[in-house]
C-alpha cells in the first residue's frame, strides 16, 4: 500500500486515466471492426472520415501510437477501395 499522499493521488489518477483510455481504445476498435464488416462502399466511404478523425485524435493524445493509427487508416482505405 502507498505510504505517501502523493503516491496515493498518483494511484487514483492512474486508475481514472486507465479507464478513460480503455474506453476510447475500445470505442475505436469497435468502429474499425464495424467499418471492416461493411460491404456497401457508399456507407463505408461515409463512415471513414469519422473513424479517421477518431484515430488521429487518439494518436495525438498518445492513447495509441501514431504509426498504429497510420497503419489502420491505410488498411481501412485499402479495404474501402476493394469494395464494389
Amino acid at each position: 500500500m502507498a505510504n505517501h499522499k502523493s503516491s496515493e493521488k498518483r494511484i487514483r489518477q492512474t486508475k481514472k486515466r486507465t479507464l478513460h483510455n480503455r474506453y476510447y481504445a475500445k470505442t475505436m476498435r469497435n468502429a474499425v471492426r464495424k467499418l471492416r464488416a461493411m460491404t456497401d462502399k457508399d456507407e463505408a466511404v461515409a463512415l471513414y472520415p469519422k473513424v479517421q478523425k477518431m484515430l488521429d485524435k487518439l494518436a495525438t493524445k498518445k492513447i495509441i501510437h501514431k504509426n498504429k493509427a497510420a497503419n489502420l487508416k491505410s488498411s481501412l482505405c485499402k479495404h474501402i477501395s476493394k469494395l464494389g
